[in-house]
């Protein structure tokens, strides 16, 4: 029985985590994949990929950076998708693999990916009309998986939304009720298929044209449950992802968003990028005692403390990636509402757990965006 993987998107992200994953597990002699490539946005300028991605031979990605005290600078050659789809143009052959083949479904369709289009509340698409947004023509896969026989089936969204996994179901089924599916759907639904809330976390910082691209060592698919499709190092099932959520939003963003203040309010110069800033020893100073001082015993309060000690030298060898060109001008876009999320959020979070604790620095600067 097939393990096919369909992987909605084709970003550079998805090319430097789950596909480069899965191509290392393959290797390792894990049945799973191979995958299925599907472009679901009507972006022209993408069907290159799509074009790229059905050439046989694979794809480059470069791994650039530190693990541990060590410079990483390989690329490995990726050969674990066969074939790839537009789903506007290809929704038959699509519909086939995904009822038929596949064991797993991945995505990451960006940010508003899960949206709804207005069309596509109405009614139901007619039969050989595909629907416009994401979640509607994951309904209409779901759909004929069912007809076809109905077997299980585990969904394991990329996207960067909190619970991803539990939004894409609730989405799918509130777009089932207005679509007045049976109630025999339903319960398949509910039963068969596992929607996985997960989080990932890579910096990829560049493409190679056509397809490729350029990441950092450090990378993390943390999965909550028992649902992973393969065994890797940067794999992790969890009972829990919010340690970890709150690991990455308040050590990793938190400190990007800190130095996007110290960027903005220091005229410091237009192009700077993140081992720039922190090569200039007074801001790096302000930064490890911030960690020290204010973010870290935010951690302890919920006995955290030796996770986060850890994941804050990690943060370092990240930040100082001399392979990575991290412009602060990009970090600091939408700085206000970053603040509040990542600095914000901290502090009320930690002040849950102990009311007594000191954070003066990141007080004034929560405060200044309120």
């Amino acid at each position: 029985m097939t393990r096919r993987i369909i992987q909605f998107g084709t970003s550079r992200f998805l090319q430097a985590h789950v596909d480069l994953f899965v191509h290392e597990a393959r290797l390792g002699g894990q049945d799973i994949g191979p995958i299925t490539v599907v472009k679901t946005s009507k972006d022209r300028a993408r069907s290159g990929r799509v074009a790229a991605f059905r050439r046989p031979g694979g794809f480059p990605d470069r791994i650039q950076g530190y693990r541990g005290e060590q410079i990483v600078d390989e690329t490995v050659q990726v050969t674990s998708v066969d074939g790839a789809l537009e789903a506007d143009v290809d929704w038959l052959s699509l519909t086939d693999q995904f009822a038929n083949d596949a064991a797993f479904v991945v995505s990451n369709v960006g940010d508003r990916g899960y949206e709804i289009e207005d069309a596509d509340r109405q009614s139901s698409p007619s039969p050989g009309k595909v629907a416009a947004s994401f979640p509607a023509k994951l309904l209409q896969l779901l759909l004929a998986r069912y007809e076809a026989g109905g077997r299980p089936l585990v969904i394991l969204p990329c996207e960067l939304v909190p619970a991803n996994g539990t939004v894409l179901r609730r989405q799918v089924e509130d777009l089932g009720g207005l679509w007045k599916t049976s109630d025999a759907f339903g319960q398949w639904l509910k039963e068969s298929v596992v929607f996985t809330d997960t989080l990932v976390d890579r910096i990829v910082s560049a493409a190679i044209g056509p397809i490729g691209a350029v990441a950092e060592p450090y990378a993390l698919w943390a999965i909550r449950g028992k649902s992973a499709p393969i065994q890797h190092p940067a794999v992790l099932m969890t009972p829990d992802l919010e340690p970890i959520e709150r690991l990455k939003l308040h050590i990793l963003n938190l400190g990007h968003t800190v130095l996007a203040e110290i960027w903005t309010k220091g005229r410091r110069p237009e192009k700077e990028t993140v081992k720039e800033i922190l090569s200039d020893p007074m801001v790096r100073e302000q930064l490890t005692a911030l960690y020290a001082e204010e973010v870290l015993p935010g951690f302890a309060a919920h006995a955290m403390e030796a996770e986060a000690r850890k994941y804050v030298g990690v943060t370092f060898e990240r930040f100082l990636n001399p392979f990575l060109e991290h412009r602060i001008a990009d970090i600091a876009q939408n700085h206000a509402v970053k603040v509040q999320r990542r600095i914000g959020a901290f502090i009320e979070w930690a002040k849950r757990a102990d009311s007594g604790l000191q954070m003066p620095h990141l007080v004034v600067l929560a405060a200044a965006y309120a």
